[in-house]
């Protein structure tokens, strides 16, 4: 009689049944037999499936997210002052030489006061025609040009503000166009700033975690953005007198910081 029985296939490694022609294993059923490996299979098969499934993602921890500002004072020892000389004439010509004249002699009068030439330098120069007009509604015409010309003036030292100031009006300057102070090194100052916003945020971070029933976990996550020294300084005036100083008050700068952080939140067991 004809038995039948399951085979691997050669090419696709699955169970084909086949028969075989008066095969007889003494002791064995071969009926028991395929059934013992049809259900190794369907044991060992989804088995095999779960472990190449990939891993389920995981879930975020929670996170705190807090900011704050930090802020130091500095004492400014630089300042820059524009200093102008401005000049009308009939002609283009007349006005530019006469202008010319007179900004020589404000920069050797500041060279005078203790500035090395070299921090001294042309911030703008301009020629415009003088326009004016008699009459409402009638067309402006040109009675004369204006030359105007400002030099930048870098002082290294804050005490050096108002004689440089005065020794320019003295030689014919008649326009301050701005003054400010600034400090050479203001890298102590923006930690000290970084370091008061730092404390803030973690302080209020800590107050939020507390508040929702956990504690604060490490640090993810720090980032800042800064506004720079912000010049505080005040310019008392300038005297019609050559004979006073011009009294200048360079003040403070204040360096601010903004720190946004981003923290662990560990909530209670």
């Amino acid at each position: 009689a004809d038995d039948r029985r399951a085979v691997p296939s050669r090419q696709t490694g699955v169970m084909l049944w086949t028969r075989v022609d008066r095969l007889r294993l003494p002791g064995v059923n071969l009926r028991t037999m395929i059934l013992r490996t049809l259900l190794f299979a369907a044991l060992i098969v989804p088995s095999l499936a779960l472990a190449e499934s990939p891993p389920s993602p995981a879930v975020p921890q929670p996170q705190v997210v807090a900011s704050a500002s930090g802020e130091a004072r500095l004492a400014p020892d630089r300042a820059t002052v524009l200093i102008g000389v401005e000049t009308r004439a009939a002609t283009a010509t007349a006005a530019a030489r006469e202008n010319n004249g007179r900004q020589q002699a404000v920069i050797a009068a500041i060279v005078s006061a203790g500035v090395p030439r070299e921090q001294i330098s042309t911030e703008s120069y301009n020629v415009m025609p003088d326009m004016r007009s008699d009459r409402p509604g009638q067309n402006p015409v040109v009675v004369g040009y204006v030359v105007s010309n400002v030099v930048r003036v870098d002082v290294r030292r804050t005490d050096q503000v108002g004689p440089v100031i005065d020794a320019a009006l003295g030689k014919g300057a008649n326009r301050i166009q701005s003054l400010e102070f600034y400090s050479s090194n203001t890298d102590a100052g923006r930690r000290q700033a970084l370091a008061e916003a730092i404390g803030k945020a973690r302080g209020d971070a800590e107050a939020m975690a507390r508040a929702a029933g956990g504690k604060l976990g490490p640090l993810v996550e720090a980032s800042t953005t800064e506004s720079g020294p912000r010049p505080l300084y005040r310019l008392a005036g300038v005297s019609d007198k050559s004979a006073f100083a011009t009294p200048i008050e360079p003040g403070e700068l204040t360096v601010r910081v903004e720190v946004t952080t981003r923290w662990h939140f560990v909530p209670s067991p």
